[in-house]
């Protein structure tokens, strides 16, 4: 039910902020268009934790600020080894375990890491992840496993 709820209460300030009308006969029409919408969503049974995941998001903020800059500092490290030939490209692939429970927070920890440039997920398969990136020193920072605690803490 705490789902249904804050589902209908994103889908109407969405409504609200996209409309841009707010007489009241278009605020009830637009009120009775989420209502719908969720009661069609909990009887077709997608109004759940991987559906509307709302126990993730107090603490998914920190880890999108934490991602931004990881992505920043990626992405000089790539600029940086395809301008100069002094520093070596040399493709690896590494298999990671993802410390997740969900399948959600597996998918998050996943795409975290195809986000960040010189890094891509190739399989995620039983909580275990195939990797490849452009060097040495992108898998071991990956193996380091700080990506993977960050997104254990959102889960929990």
């Amino acid at each position: 039910m705490v789902q249904a709820i804050s589902l209908g209460s994103v889908l109407f300030v969405t409504w609200l902020l996209l409309s841009g009308h707010f007489e009241p006969f278009l605020i009830l029409l637009g009120l009775a268009s989420c209502i719908a919408s969720v009661a069609i969503a909990r009887r077709m049974d997608v109004v759940d934790l991987e559906g509307h995941p709302i126990h993730i998001t107090p603490r998914i903020f920190a880890y999108w600020l934490w991602l931004a800059r990881e992505i920043v500092k990626s992405n000089i490290d790539v600029a940086r080894r395809v301008l100069s030939p002094s520093l070596p490209i040399s493709p690896t692939l590494v298999r990671l375990k993802a410390s997740q429970k969900s399948e959600l927070c597996q998918a998050i920890y996943a795409n975290s890491i195809t986000l960040t440039p010189g890094t891509v997920t190739i399989e995620l398969k039983d909580g275990s992840l195939m990797v490849h990136s452009l060097s040495e020193d992108a898998a071991v920072d990956l193996l380091e496993g700080e990506m993977d605690a960050r997104v254990v803490r959102v889960e929990r």
